[in-house]
């Protein structure tokens, strides 16, 4: 399979960002994507609707279905579910996107930032998949997609931001218990990690305007899911990858088309394993 057309994907948080460049790269190829996300009217700081993405989808060439969904509530994904097989017909492939950040340590984490982050990130990736594979198990090429990091259990991952990092693992440790459960039922489940930071809004709200002109764009992590996406489910499954470490197995070899500035050098992600090189150099591609 080299194309998602006639697919139908579910997405979390796909208004902007990752999950929509990846909802857009889908709709390219004709795909019918289910954009899943809390955003129902204009946030003051962030750009993108549920709406406005739909109407992007439609515009690359896709079908769309803007659906609000809290990942946190059981019946609200439930219910999203529902609808996306009442209009679509049936469920593909799921993109768990939704995430919530705080680079925070202890003394500045109120439980309740502790809360929302596992309720959306741990909790709300589990439950989504949860109920999704009874509809996966359905289609002739079943993925389950995770945006989450290998697990590389080292101090300095989680000293500045414990909170973060224990939500952020626990999402990992799903791709690695489900990959594993639903391996016999032939549903694929991968886990996908850019190496450098990725221009979003969200970043550059969390961490602040500097770091993206030292960014990769996010289509970047949007051929990368593509390429998954469109592997045989039953024969790729249970992979942490690097979004460029894999492209390049995929005969990918000019990354600096994903820079934002070529002229900048290249910010490195949290959680990228020191044992895991780089394809091309992260150092500045041009002299200023």
């Amino acid at each position: 399979m080299t194309s998602l057309q006639g697919r139908t994907l579910f997405i979390t948080g796909a208004t902007r960002g990752i999950g929509l460049a990846i909802a857009l790269r889908a709709a390219r190829d004709g795909a019918r994507v289910v954009i899943a996300a809390k955003t129902d009217t204009p946030h003051p700081k962030l750009p993108g609707t549920i709406h406005t993405a739909a109407e992007a989808v439609r515009a690359a060439g896709g079908e769309a279905l803007p659906l609000v969904v809290d990942v946190r509530d059981e019946e609200s994904v439930v219910r999203a579910l529902e609808a996306t097989v009442a209009t679509f017909g049936g469920l593909d492939i799921v993109v768990n996107n939704a995430s919530a950040i705080r680079l925070t340590d202890s003394s500045a984490t109120e439980m309740k930032h502790f809360d929302l982050m596992m309720g959306v990130n741990t909790r709300g990736t589990y439950m989504v998949t949860k109920h999704a594979a009874p509809l996966l198990a359905k289609s002739d090429n079943p993925h389950v997609l995770m945006l989450w990091p290998p697990l590389d259990m080292k101090e300095h991952w989680f000293a500045p931001h414990t909170a973060y990092s224990i939500a952020k693992y626990g999402m990992s440790m799903c791709v690695l218990g489900l990959a594993g459960e639903f391996r016999d039922r032939g549903i694929a489940v991968n886990a996908l990690w850019p190496r450098t930071a990725i221009a979003t809004s969200a970043i550059e709200f969390v961490v602040g305007a500097a770091i993206m002109s030292m960014s990769r764009t996010p289509e970047i992590m949007a051929d990368a899911a593509h390429a998954i996406l469109t592997k045989p489910a039953r024969a790729f499954t249970g992979n942490f990858l690097i979004d460029d470490t894999f492209l390049a197995t995929e005969g990918v070899t000019d990354f600096d088309r994903y820079r934002v500035d070529p002229t900048k050098p290249l910010a490195p992600d949290f959680f990228v394993p020191e044992d895991i090189p780089a394809p091309a150099s992260l150092g500045p591609a041009k002299k200023a």
